[in-house]
């Protein structure tokens, strides 16, 4: 079983109307050198400018990106290759990121490889503080920048952070 801290980049807010941009991924076990990064060639004419501006991209660069069939069959294959069944798909936003990451499963591969279901780690640390205002983002040390592999590896140091500070159970068969 492996965790996998997945950050996805867009152009927009949801999946089939705007484009995933870019997929990184880390597997959540020390030294957290195994990472995945993926482009993606938009799908969509609908952008949101200010979207792009705040991952530091432009439409034009988007363009040249990779066929987003190929980066998908990329990352499935990186997958399991590297990491061990089930996956478990952790982000600090599943909301958001896992709606990308399903989508364009299903729509270019017919699966998901994570199944049916994900984690929030900003969830995690909430329950574990017993405070809904409470934030886990002081426990990252790669700065977060929108690179989506060191926003993943910033979250997955957190959650490293978390089980270990908070002795967390159940994590041992994961990482």
């Amino acid at each position: 079983m492996s965790i996998i801290s997945i950050d996805v980049e867009a152009d927009g807010p949801c999946p089939g109307l705007y484009s995933m941009i870019e997929i990184g991924a880390v597997l959540v076990q020390e030294p957290l050198d195994i990472t995945f990064y993926g482009s993606l060639k938009p799908i969509s004419e609908k952008f949101n400018l200010s979207a792009l501006n705040a991952i530091g991209r432009t439409r034009e660069e988007t363009l040249n990106f990779n066929d987003p069939k190929e980066t998908m069959q990329g990352f499935d294959s990186w997958l399991r290759e590297k990491c061990k069944k089930p996956f478990i798909f952790i982000s600090d936003n599943n909301g958001f990121d896992w709606q990308f990451i399903n989508y364009y499963f299903h729509f270019y591969l017919g699966y998901n490889p994570f199944g049916w279901s994900s984690r929030n780690l900003n969830d995690l640390f909430k329950g574990i503080q017993k405070d809904m205002r409470a934030s886990f983002k002081g426990l990252r040390r790669t700065k977060h920048d929108h690179n989506p592999v060191n926003d993943s590896k910033g979250n997955a140091e957190a959650l490293l952070t978390m089980i270990d500070r908070y002795k967390l159970k159940g994590f041992e068969k994961y990482i």
